[in-house]
Parts: structure tokens; sequence; C-alpha cells
């Protein structure tokens, strides 16, 4: 145990830990942990400790609404510092970290080629590419339909009907990263003088709302919070549902361990799920764009470490690949039948192998991630943010709504 790992826990721990009176940090292990009765058993000195998780418990580098989802990676027997408290009469968790030899296994991605690097080439016997056959261009096809739709964009007011001082929604769902990413798009986007006076933009997503979590919004539980908050802040925005018209989802599962392509195909179903959701909730949403994760080599947690982020770039491509192969239940076609979801495309991808250049010049610094190496430091979100900001103002689907004016001609 290295002084440095010990003030890692004392010094972010017991600086959260005002209003709880607390114990010095202690060796343990995890017996039990039931995050939906918010109760955690670790072992330590031969007794177990039944502690409550409060929504102030800490973990080093990682946000507080994030906590409880890594917890839930924390199997039995897991090696951990912890920080025991009372508060109000009752024993709390304070904070918990890891042991050094419980961290995530540093993988070597040096041989890792992006997406739109990898082509042709595979990766564990998958090809590469955004589209089908190592291409990074939509199908002529699916392109004609997306910019077809992109046209059909209009004002719409609180019923979803054509009105010239109505408005055009462009929604984000998805977790922590994508919330803080898009808040600085969002910034940006405001400010741009070319942006579409018409066009609200409004952030949907969640900390700890990773893709399992929000696939049911009836459960009673982290999918109903999910939806519930999403229409809450078009509320607070001053617009609708009906009026959501676009939407940038960026998702991911929270402590995956399946190995590829495994975890990238349960990803994919569940943003199948999720497209087929949007369509449901928000009857004008015509466009779907999705990204994956940026680099994730510098984690110091198993909340979503490399080669996880990188292999959920191919659960993002087959999810379009589904939708251009005819899959019925994600028919967005009024010519093949029902329609059961959104047109689907790439948003920006957004993966470049650590400090080695992409071929367009992207990289992520240590300095681009924040503490857990996992969600983005203020400059890293701001490179996303960018990114997404130049999308949106130069894709063929996205150009005709997002900048400059849109008429009242509306049809789908």
């Amino acid at each position: 145990m290295t002084r440095k790992f010990l003030a890692g826990i004392t010094g972010v721990l017991i600086c959260a830990a005002v209003a709880v009176a607390q114990n010095a940090p202690q060796k343990g292990k995890i017996k039990k942990i039931d995050v939906d009765k918010g109760i955690v058993t670790i072992t330590a000195e031969d007794k177990d400790r039944e502690l409550a998780l409060t929504d102030d418990t800490k973990m080093p580098g990682v946000p507080p609404k994030e906590v409880k989802d890594l917890l839930k990676t924390f199997k039995e027997g897991t090696e951990v510092m912890f920080i025991a408290g009372t508060k109000d009469g009752k024993d709390v968790l304070v904070g918990i970290k890891r042991r050094a030899d419980d961290l995530p296994v540093k993988v070597d991605t040096s041989a890792f080629k992006p997406l739109t690097e990898l082509g042709l080439s595979e990766y564990e016997g998958y090809k590469g590419g955004l589209y089908p056959d190592g291409k990074n261009e939509r199908p002529g096809e699916h392109e004609v339909a997306g910019v077809a739709l992109a046209k059909t964009v209009r004002p719409l007011d609180a019923d979803g009907k054509p009105a010239a001082d109505g408005k055009i929604v462009l929604l984000s769902v998805g977790m922590s990263n994508t919330t803080q990413e898009f808040q600085v798009f969002k910034r940006l986007a405001d400010a741009d003088k070319d942006k579409n006076a018409k066009l609200v933009i409004v952030d949907g997503a969640q900390g700890g709302m990773t893709a399992a979590r929000i696939v049911d919004p009836d459960d009673k539980g982290a999918g109903a919070k999910f939806w519930k908050t999403a229409d809450e802040r078009l509320k607070q925005a001053g617009v609708s549902a009906a009026q959501v018209q676009v939407v940038w989802v960026k998702e991911a599962d929270a402590g995956p361990t399946d190995k590829f392509p495994k975890h990238a195909e349960t990803l994919q179903a569940e943003l199948s799920q999720i497209a087929r959701l949007l369509h449901k909730r928000f009857p004008n949403v015509k466009l779907v764009y999705f990204s994956s994760r940026i680099y994730a080599g510098y984690a110091t947690t198993k909340l979503n470490p490399e080669p996880y982020a990188y292999e959920s770039g191919f659960a993002v491509k087959w999810l379009i690949e589904q939708q251009l192969k005819g899959d019925k239940a994600l028919n967005y076609d009024a010519d093949k039948g029902e329609f059961k979801a959104p047109w689907l495309g790439w948003g920006p991808y957004l993966w470049a192998n650590g400090a080695a250049k992409r071929a367009d010049g992207l990289v992520y610094d240590r300095d681009d991630l924040g503490g857990d190496g996992t969600h983005p430091s203020p400059s890293g979100a701001r490179k996303v943010a960018k990114q997404l900001l130049e999308f949106f103002k130069k894709d063929s689907t996205a150009k005709p709504w997002f900048v400059g004016s849109s008429s009242l001609d509306h049809s789908r």
C-alpha cells in the first residue's frame, strides 16, 4: 500500500464528509453489495460491517452520480480501502476505493486503429469502417433517405404541428460523459452565428444513466427516472416531446466483463431498444445520430476502460448495419411497413488512440481525461463538443436544419 494511494482516498473522502463522523481508512473485502437497497457489506478485521450508501458516498476521481453504478462492478472478494462513519446515528459508507492491486488491467492499445482508419482490415475478425465494406461514407440509399428526411425537419408548435413561431428540438440521450460533452456543445452552438434561430438544444443526458439502465421507461427505477427527467428538461426549455425531431445518443454500459464481441452485441441490442423507444416517446423524431466512447486507456477504474471503450464503436456500427439490412424492428421507411424507429446514422466518431494522432490530428492526452481516466476533463469535453458542432454544421443530413432557417413544408 503506497502513501500516494492512501492519500488519494483520505484526501478526497475526508473533505467530502463534513457532516459525517468518520473513522480512519481501513482495508477490507467486499462481501455483498445491494445498490437497490443502498447497503454495502464489507469484511474488515474478520468482522462484517453493513454500511449504508448515501448521496455523499465518494470514490476518488468518480463523479458522485457514477459511484453507485461503479459499485456494481465490485464483486465479492474485491479488496478495497474504505472509510466508514456515522450520520444521524446510522453507519454509513463515507468513501471507498479499490486496492491498488485490483485496478483495471492495462490493455496495450498501440495496435488499435480507429474504425475510420481500420477499413477492410480486421479487429478480432471484424472489419472496420463506420459503414459496411470498410467504408466511412453512408451507403447511397441511406444517404438519400437521410437528406430527404433532413429537409422535412421544420419548426413545430407544442402539439407537433407546423408553425412559423415553432421550434426544432435537438435532444441528447446518454450518460455522464454525454452530458459533460453536450453541455459544452450547447454553449458553443448557441453562440454560433450560423445556428438556426428556431433550433432549441436540450441536454437530456444524465450521470449514471448507462444503456442498460434506460431501456425500460416503466421499470419504476432508473429507466423511469431517466425519461421523466428528460421530459422535465424539455419543459424547462419551453418545448415539448412533440417538437423533438433530432437526437444525439452516446451510451455505454458500466463495468463490462464479457469478452468481445459479446459485450458489444449486448450494447448493440440495448441501443436498438433505445432507438425504438425514441420513436415511441417522440412522435416526430426523424433523425438519430450515435457516437461511441472516447479513449479510455488512462482509466483508473473498471467503469468502462479499454478495450471496452474502443469496442463500443462496433456496437454502433452493427446497430446501423442492422437498419441498413432492412430489420423490420428498426424500419423508418413508410414504403416498407410500419414505422418502428427513426433513421439512424453515425454522428462524429470520437475515439482516437490516446496521444497517437488520428489521421485528422485528433489525440486524447492524459489532461483530456478527468481523475478517473474515464470521464472527460474540461479540455476533453471541449474536443468532443467541437467535433459535434462541426458535424452538425457540415453533415449533409444535419446542415439543412441546423444551419440557417427552416420553412414550414412538413412531411415525413
